[in-house]
């Protein structure tokens, strides 16, 4: 079905708006890009002076070139060799800011009682201080293995596999919404790379957040000007 514009910047795809807000209960987010600003491997590699190097991946990634995106985070991981603690901790403090609107989707998300996830290929570094930021329920990421205060370089194995990819976003908004005894179609999934349309397919909405082309293309709603809280001009809350 062809694309929609709505309102400038606000487009959608193969849904009839406004929809219901109370038609949904659960919301799953992507972090980095989507609910804030920064790519954060990229911007860890920068305290090495690799950015540039694993920038390069990361756009690659997103836009669905590299197929394997389990294989480009381990690259990208290695390249982080050394960075310290701090230097992580500078990052979050420095450079990573909340999206605008984010805030804002998140608390009305949580008003009208639904369910909010947090799914990254990101870290459990940002992903924590995200979650409690917001007051997020439930967060699936990756962990980043330290010693002596400063990367290895690896990534920690968990208890459901060594790397939040694609699939395992999927996983994780189907597994959730199993648990919460509710409809895949009562889900919405929201991001901007490549490794989040296997969750946005998933899903009753798909929503692309400034997002990279073959998302946008995906997806239900897209938003390609202004906050994430646009998102709230397609759900009408009664």
């Amino acid at each position: 079905m062809n694309p929609v514009e709505i309102s400038p910047g606000l487009v959608v795809r193969g849904v009839s708006v406004p929809l219901k807000l109370k038609d949904f209960k659960l919301i799953a987010f992507d972090m980095d890009s989507t609910l804030i600003n920064i790519e954060s491997v990229d911007e860890i590699a920068d305290a090495v002076g690799r950015k540039a190097e694993v920038a390069a991946i990361t756009e690659a990634a997103m836009r669905g070139e590299i197929t394997d995106y389990k294989e480009s985070l381990r690259r990208r991981v290695a390249l982080l060799k050394g960075v310290s603690m701090e230097s992580i901790d500078r990052v979050y403090t420095e450079r990573l800011r909340l999206n605008p609107g984010a805030a804002k989707l998140v608390a009305a998300c949580k008003a009208a009682g639904m369910t909010v996830v947090l799914v990254s290929g990101g870290f459990t570094v940002f992903t924590d201080r995200i979650r409690d930021q917001l007051g997020i329920d439930y967060t699936r990421s990756n962990v980043l293995e330290v010693e002596d205060g400063k990367l290895t370089g690896r990534m920690v194995d968990q208890p459901w596999g060594d790397i939040c990819d694609g699939e395992e976003k999927r996983t994780t908004v189907l597994q959730t919404c199993a648990q919460l005894g509710i409809a895949p179609s009562q889900a919405i999934a929201m991001g901007d790379g490549a490794n989040d349309l296997p969750m946005m397919a998933a899903v009753g909405l798909s929503v692309a957040y400034h997002a990279k082309p073959r998302v946008r293309e995906q997806a239900m709603v897209a938003i390609e000007q202004g906050g994430l809280d646009r998102l709230l001009e397609v759900l009408k809350a009664n």
